[in-house]
């Protein structure tokens, strides 16, 4: 079955072109649902997450404090390289598992940090939902309410637009209104189902 790794940018609009290729008929593994689902109390990977951050990270009913675990991390690349190392291969095995039982021409796994985490996720193309910019942060302003400041922070806390593109077999340029996003997007379907078909 052929494997798709959808990956981009913070506001580049990944969870609406996921949708569409959904809507089309592809199944989609998302990591960070994924992610979500392995940090429910009671998993290995939120006993593992406490045991170094310190109970201060769960909630009184035994969830995961993402807001405080975000604090954590945010600003201390150390932290966050032991929250990727625990999460990443425990998500990349998750997503292998969900593949294998798919029943569509084509998987579409959507890995927002797929250049960060050093593409290991196996897959046979890249698509990038790739975003100038100038729109990118003026996404993010309108999207979030985020200060200048927190979008530079953000920007840089992410691969560049350059990183993304030099790893990206397929290029979806989201840089118009939602319907041209659709359409990219069916475009796209019709040439992995043509490439599933004599895979």
């Amino acid at each position: 079955m052929l494997r798709v790794v959808l990956t981009g940018g913070i506001a580049s609009g990944k969870s609406t072109a996921s949708a569409h290729f959904e809507k089309l008929g592809a199944t989609v593994i998302d990591a960070d649902l994924v992610s979500r689902e392995l940090v429910q109390p009671g998993q290995a990977a939120l006993i593992r997450i406490a045991e170094h951050f310190g109970p201060e990270i769960l909630n009184k009913d035994g969830t995961l404090n993402r807001a405080a675990l975000r604090e954590q991390v945010f600003s201390r690349p150390e932290q966050r390289r032991f929250l990727e190392e625990t999460l990443h291969p425990m998500i990349r095995k998750r997503m292998q598992e969900l593949a294998k039982k798919a029943h569509s021409p084509y998987v579409i796994l959507v890995v927002p940090l797929y250049v960060e985490t050093g593409q290991s996720y196996p897959c046979d193309r890249v698509l990038l939902i790739d975003i100038p910019e100038h729109l990118q942060r003026q996404r993010l302003a309108g999207r979030d309410a985020s200060s200048a400041s927190q979008i530079e922070q953000l920007l840089a806390a992410q691969a560049s637009r350059e990183q993304r593109l030099a790893v990206a077999d397929d290029v979806i340029c989201n840089d118009g209104d939602q319907e041209s996003l659709r359409s990219a997007v069916e475009k796209q379907h019709d040439i992995y189902l043509r490439l599933s078909a004599t895979a």
